[in-house]
């Protein structure tokens, strides 16, 4: 495998994951990160090898500082909010679409060959019977939607038009350890729960989503790597579960039970109802197996946040018995 590589939105949830077992592996002699620090920091990446540029997928001089550098791109870098995309679709156009366009002139400019696209799923198919597979038609519910389907579509026309090898990855909903700046359902619950708060359920608890653990996408991008996969491909987990089995598990895990606080409300226009993956294409192309179950999940996550919270307190105690001194 080539030598070097740049991973845009390298400082978030999931390449802060990526960038962990990257290393371990020792597939790279450099790592390059490209980011804004808007949802993530470089204290995600504290004590693992890489290069940080600090810049944005939207402005095109930092997007070539940093393809210039390397030999492929796992591009992360993104504005992944489904409400807010309503809200702001200029922003997340700008981000998603432009910054997208971006690295594939940066890569054609710099002649680097091989891109991993992070995409989406449900969003970009809509409301359909699940499950949701690469064959089905777009047709988008959000802004975000739009955008993740347009990039893809540049994805596919770069690859087509200048020999690009790039495989777009249509990630299911993705939870786990450093998931402290995500707003997705697991990760929101958790920081409610241990704030005392009550968990807001938009619907009626029974709209499915299909969970994948951090690691087991993670995987499912290295082995695109390696095999320079093309085209589209599903990451999910390949089942349905619904919010309030996720309530059920956390109830489970966390030792709340009753204590968990729960509040429901209407639904919200752009998102959709019912979604899991068909990932038999994923299998079959990429041998992608995720292996982790969601009750294991959860209780990874769980643990990941208990331990947080332990050595923020830590960290409060010890500045109070200074101030003390």
């Amino acid at each position: 495998m080539s030598n070097r590589i740049l991973i845009t939105g390298g400082c978030g949830f999931i390449g802060s994951n990526l960038i962990r077992i990257l290393s371990g592996l020792n597939y790279y002699n450099e790592i390059y990160v490209l980011d804004n620090e808007a949802t993530g920091s470089t204290a995600m990446l504290s004590g693992i090898p890489h290069q940080f540029i600090r810049g944005d997928v939207r402005n095109k001089s930092d997007v070539e500082r940093a393809v210039r550098e390397v030999d492929s791109v796992i591009h992360l870098a993104a504005d992944t909010r489904v409400i807010n995309s309503i809200e702001k679709p200029v922003y997340n156009f700008e981000v998603n679409v432009l910054g997208t366009v971006n690295i594939l002139e940066a890569m054609r400019k710099y002649k680097v060959g091989h891109l991993v696209n992070a995409s989406t799923g449900g969003a970009i198919i809509g409301e359909v019977d699940p499950p949701v597979h690469e064959l089905m038609p777009v047709n988008p519910a959000s802004a975000y939607g739009a955008s993740k389907a347009a990039a893809e579509a540049y994805c596919s026309a770069y690859a087509q038009s200048y020999g690009l090898c790039i495989a777009s990855l249509r990630f299911s909903n993705v939870y786990g350890p450093l998931s402290v700046h995500k707003g997705s359902v697991i990760a929101a619950f958790i920081k409610k729960i241990l704030k005392g708060e009550t968990c807001d359920i938009y619907g009626d608890g029974w709209q499915t989503r299909d969970f994948i653990f951090v690691s087991d996408l993670c995987l499912g991008i290295i082995k695109a790597l390696e095999k320079k996969a093309t085209g589209v491909f599903q990451l999910g987990s390949g089942r349905p579960t619904s919010v309030n089995e996720v309530v059920n598990l956390l109830k489970d895990v966390s030792g709340f039970d009753s204590n968990l606080a729960v509040a429901y409300h209407d639904f919200r226009a752009g998102e959709v109802r019912h979604n899991h993956t068909d990932i038999s294409k994923a299998k079959n192309y990429l041998e992608f197996n995720p292996e982790t179950s969601l009750r294991d999940g959860i209780k990874a996550t769980w643990d990941y946040f208990i331990d947080r919270e332990n050595i923020l307190m830590d960290s409060s105690n010890q500045r109070a018995l200074q101030d003390a001194d």
